[in-house]
């Protein structure tokens, strides 16, 4: 061999378990569609496994290897058949009664001529001419050779039919080897039969192993693995028998007998059955499946194909996810691999892994009853995508910088002064790198040689004091909001303004408040979370006092006023604390509404507010209202919503706030603003 030669390599697909080289799950997709269908009120729980059966863009989900599953069983059943085994015997039935009659044909006796007679006169069915012709004295070797060709046959198959592999293992053998395989089936039937009864010891297992063990090359462990392997096959038998027509079964039962010439194998398996039965009970004995192909399967081909469906079933199973405690580690990854090929199984180890990733990433958390809730870490994730979501629009349209620019301690006077000890301030580099230059050149250095900054040359930015703000965002969550599609938006617009001034105006206060038949005070992760319910009735005079005690706990601050709506108020809070509901609006309920909306006005507050829809008494009425307290009106589209709400809230922080100019004029004229 050539140094050449010895030093080749060779090179295919890696075979090893999980591509090393492959990157890590990426968890952005999923959480961003997990975190899409909490808003839209599925659970955590739900909305993950939703993501695991739609997929990614570039990643497969349940529900394609579901419709692969389907797809593989469907074709089984559609190219195949069962009549394999008898079509077989019926071809060689046939050569061997064609080359009888010839070697007849040639010979003149009385015995020749009988015989034509009895030849002729073979019963049509296969099974009975095969009986039929137990006993008959083949003249020509080249019958007698068809005829044995069909008792070998029948064995092969029927053996492999509960011993997968065991057709082409007998292929050629002799009567020695038949005679094994007989003592193998009376040793294993006596070793089932003591372990029915309870009087099978380990050892008993091992020396049935140590002399058959080359018949089981699956290798099982101890009679239990033993038994299960057997009862499958068996079981897939069994239901082979049943799929096929009463006259197709008739014929295999009686052809059984002719196995190896002798119905000892027959007896030998009609008693393994037995056996497998009655220790494994809850296999599947009596399905069946419907074949209508025209590829014809012998007994030990039918099994395993009986097999494959039951493997499929169970895969289908599996993907389903439907059945209580599924998690994906459920997924039988060989079984796809050997039913579906190597992607299929590399797709469901993705998901596994994208399913494990999810539960330990710190983004999902179970809540007190067991749920799995959006964790405080995936609601700052989620507000961060909303909010820059936010920050794009608003830029692209107007070429304003990012918000991440607002939000300092304070902004910034133009004029600068000497550092000083606690300050907080940014540097003027340009003043400090200055002084230092003048403090050198003032000493007699020289500047080329190199400048080093003193404390003493630091000057610090001049900022004013910004206003803090106490802010509550009044969202309207009666049906109407779910069933017009509104109900996402709205809680993106909520997550969006409570990321910005959590992240940016940390000494604002916020208080997110809903109203539908009664307002109520809820956290991000409640309003997040909160599914549509059918409740009559639109409360914003129970949102206003709400809101105005937020505005009370905060004297100093500035209020701010922003509310989202669809509807017009029909429901207002009686001294009982009961909701009175009215549609038509009440004129009671209206003037309630108005007077805790001028109580706001004379706490100071700055109010928005953003009517959804195109209803012109609701518009009517929300002009009137934010008139008598000096406010806007925002009729925003669904997609503008975050906009709308965060420039207002912005707006409200002074010009400062968004990099200079009023936010209005920002807006004005461009069709987002409508003032009163």
């Amino acid at each position: 061999m050539s140094t050449h030669d010895r030093h080749r390599s060779r090179y295919g697909p890696y075979r090893g378990g999980p591509d090393p080289l492959a990157p890590p799950v990426d968890l952005a997709e999923a959480l961003d569609a997990i975190s899409e269908e909490v808003m839209a009120g599925y659970s955590p729980e739900r909305a993950m496994q939703e993501f695991l059966r739609r997929g990614g863009q570039r990643q497969n989900g349940l529900d394609d290897l579901a419709f692969q599953v389907s797809e593989r069983r469907r074709e089984l059943l559609r190219d195949n058949r069962l009549d394999g085994t008898l079509e077989q015997v019926r071809e060689l039935l046939d050569q061997a009664v064609l080359a009888e009659r010839k070697a007849l044909a040639r010979d003149l006796d009385d015995d020749a001529r009988f015989a034509e007679m009895r030849i002729e006169n073979l019963p049509p069915s296969p099974a009975a001419a095969v009986t039929e012709l137990s006993d008959y004295p083949w003249r020509s070797s080249e019958g007698r050779e068809a005829y044995e060709q069909i008792k070998d046959l029948l064995g092969r198959e029927m053996l492999d039919q509960r011993f997968a592999g065991m057709k082409q293992a007998l292929e050629g053998a002799t009567e020695a080897d038949r005679q094994a395989v007989q003592q193998m089936l009376d040793d294993l039937n006596e070793l089932l039969e003591k372990h029915q009864r309870g009087e099978d010891t380990d050892a008993d297992f091992q020396e049935f192993m140590d002399q058959h063990g080359d018949f089981f090359p699956e290798g099982p462990k101890n009679v239990d693995e033993l038994l299960d392997s057997l009862a499958q096959r068996a079981a897939a038998g069994q239901r082979m028998l049943n799929s096929m027509t009463p006259e197709q079964r008739a014929e295999l039962m009686s052809l059984s007998q002719q196995a190896f010439g002798s119905p000892a194998l027959n007896d030998a398996l009609s008693r393994l059955d037995a056996n497998l039965q009655g220790l494994r009970p809850g296999e599947d004995w009596s399905g069946s499946s419907d074949f209508s192909g025209d590829q014809g399967m012998g007994l030990g081909d039918g099994t395993g194909v009986l097999q494959d469906l039951a493997e499929l079933d169970a895969l289908s199973e599996q993907l389903s996810q439907q059945y209580s405690g599924a998690r994906m580690d459920d997924l039988d990854l060989d079984a796809l691999r050997r039913q579906l090929g190597d992607q299929a199984a590399v797709d469901a180890r993705t998901l596994a892994e994208l399913e494990k990733a999810l539960r330990e990433s710190g983004y999902l958390k179970r809540g007190s009853d067991g749920s799995l809730k959006l964790s405080p870490k995936a609601m700052r994730r989620l507000g961060k995508e909303l909010l820059r979501d936010v920050a794009s629009r608003m830029s692209s349209r107007e070429g304003q910088r990012d918000v991440r620019s607002s939000g300092l301690a304070g902004e910034q006077s133009g004029a600068t002064r000497e550092w000083a000890f606690g300050d907080t301030q940014p540097w003027d580099v340009t003043r400090s790198i200055t002084n230092a230059i003048v403090r050198t050149v003032g000493a007699g250095g020289d500047p080329s040689g190199g400048v080093r900054l003193d404390i003493r040359d630091v000057e610090v930015v001049e900022t004013e004091a910004r206003t803090q703000a106490a802010v509550a965002l009044l969202v309207d969550t009666s049906f109407s909001m779910a069933m017009d599609g509104r109900w996402v938006p709205m809680k993106r617009t909520a997550l969006a303004l409570h990321q910005l001034i959590s992240s940016r105006f940390r000494g604002d206060h916020l208080q997110l408040i809903t109203f539908a038949r009664h307002a109520q005070v809820v956290d991000m992760e409640e309003l997040t979370g909160l599914e549509a319910q059918w409740d009559k009735g639109t409360n914003l005079h129970h949102g206003l006092l709400l809101a105005n005690r937020h505005f009370r706990k905060h004297p100093s601050s500035q209020p701010v006023l922003l509310v989202v709506t669809d509807g017009e108020p029909t429901a207002h809070l009686e001294p009982d604390g009961q909701a009175y509901f009215s549609y038509p609006p009440h004129p009671v309920t209206v003037a309630r509404t108005v007077a805790e909306l001028e109580t706001a006005g004379r706490l100071g507050a700055q109010t928005t507010f953003f009517r959804l829809g195109e209803d012109p008494g609701l518009a009517g009425f929300l002009d009137r209202l934010a008139r008598l307290v000096d406010g806007r009106v925002v009729a925003p589209e669904l997609d503008d919503l975050g906009v709308a709400v965060v420039g207002s809230y912005l707006g409200s922080r002074g010009p400062g706030a968004f990099g200079g100019g009023h936010l209005g004029d920002w807006y004005g004229g461009r069709g987002f603003w409508a003032d009163s």
